[in-house]
């Protein structure tokens, strides 16, 4: 049976320190106000320790800076870890693609590039693989109540609905998708558990899904409920007293398989 993946997220940011600026990881609430919790790298470390599945990297800032992803970031994060690592912000080209492969990841995370030229997800999967190519849906509910997908780090809104923006992505050839819900981020509300299940009804690809955990239960739900193959989460590892260790029982325990050590 295929086992679920726990995943924690690395959300950074540029902020400056002195006369420069340095890359800081950040939690952050509704893809606005931030918390700086501190080395991005040391971190990563501890979910190594912690024998986390996979670990996301996010620059929340890159496609609005218009500037290219934080590359020696991951080059050191790559180094002393030895999980897969998924890298996303900034991305615009499949030269970026290769840069950042090249550079120690693993799978790479496209989400404002992908709407503006749709074509990068059918040449970066056709050049690169399917499997390093992951399709990032940040979304929220309108005044309408309706999904919509947002793009640049949540900050501009589209008129894509994000279940049909998901099977045109596998149709393109991404290999993954992973969901972002703007509304619950850093909430600790709860996953959206109606349209992760409507996007992991709608495509035959690996749905990650993110924004929202709280509880040891919400991850569980994410899986039972939402029908994600796999969880990821940020604000809840960076602020609750439970690692992604403890957290790995309760999903064996609701009857989830799961790997439970390295």
């Amino acid at each position: 049976m295929l086992k679920r993946r726990l995943i924690p997220k690395l959300q950074i940011r540029m902020l400056p320190f002195g006369n420069n600026r340095r890359p800081v990881l950040v939690t952050t609430r509704q893809f606005g106000k931030h918390i700086e919790i501190g080395n991005p790298v040391s971190q990563a470390r501890i979910y190594e320790a912690q024998a986390a599945d996979e670990l996301i990297i996010l620059d929340l800032d890159a496609s609005n800076d218009q500037r290219k992803t934080m590359v020696e970031v991951v080059r050191r994060t790559a180094e002393v870890i030895f999980m897969p690592i998924t890298v996303g912000g900034g991305v615009r080209t499949v030269e970026d693609f290769a840069i950042l492969l090249s550079s120690g990841a693993d799978k790479v995370s496209i989400n404002t590039a992908a709407i503006e030229t749709p074509g990068l997800i059918n040449e970066a999967s056709a050049a690169l693989g399917a499997q390093c190519v992951v399709l990032s849906i940040d979304y929220r509910r309108d005044n309408t109540d309706r999904y919509r997908v947002w793009i640049k780090g949540g900050r501009i809104e589209t008129d894509l609905d994000p279940v049909e923006w998901a099977m045109e992505g596998e149709r393109r050839g991404a290999g993954e998708i992973l969901l972002t819900s703007i509304d619950r981020d850093g909430t600790r509300s709860g996953l959206d558990l109606e349209l992760t299940r409507q996007v992991a009804e709608s495509v035959t690809i690996p749905v990650i899904t993110s924004g929202g955990c709280g509880l040891a239960s919400h991850f569980v739900e994410g899986y039972q409920r939402g029908g994600a193959d796999a969880v990821s989460a940020g604000t809840y590892f960076c602020f609750k007293d439970e690692n992604t260790m403890q957290v790995r029982s309760h999903i064996k325990n609701a009857g989830i398989p799961i790997r439970l050590h390295r």
